[in-house]
């Protein structure tokens, strides 16, 4: 049988964010799905990638309409609202966390650690929020 681009079935995927560990409500959330492996650490600058920002107090978001496929997510607790990571020194001050909650060791993890497979259908994802300062 033969499939045309236009009768490919639009995605069904979604991820269930399950957020925890946030030390205050201050300030907002800021997720970031992407499948761009060579921008999981700065997936705002993959402009396939799907952002999300929540208030500080949500414990849980969703991501749906998306393509099976392999991604990565990265969470930023962003207290004081200015759109970044802030650090000190190269540390984060601010919380962060990633899909598949990774060991944190010296620098970021590598996307073996945070990537995850994403069929037709719904997944759950947790995440917790880690800080360093």
């Amino acid at each position: 049988m033969l499939l045309l681009a236009g009768n490919a079935p639009p995605p069904s995927a979604s991820v269930e964010v399950q957020l925890s560990g946030a030390r205050s409500s201050r300030g907002v959330i800021r997720l970031c799905l992407t499948a761009n492996r060579a921008h999981f650490l700065h997936c705002e600058r993959d402009p396939a990638a799907r952002s999300v920002t929540l208030p500080a107090s949500a414990s849980t978001a969703e991501i749906s309409g998306l393509a099976a496929g392999t991604y990565a997510l990265a969470v930023l607790h962003d207290e004081n609202g200015n759109g970044r990571l802030d650090t000190m020194l190269g540390i984060p001050r601010e919380g962060f966390g990633f899909s598949r909650n990774p060991a944190i060791r010296m620098g970021p993890p590598r996307w073996e650690e945070v990537r995850f497979d994403l069929s037709n259908g719904a997944i759950r994802q947790p995440v917790r929020l880690r800080y360093l300062l």
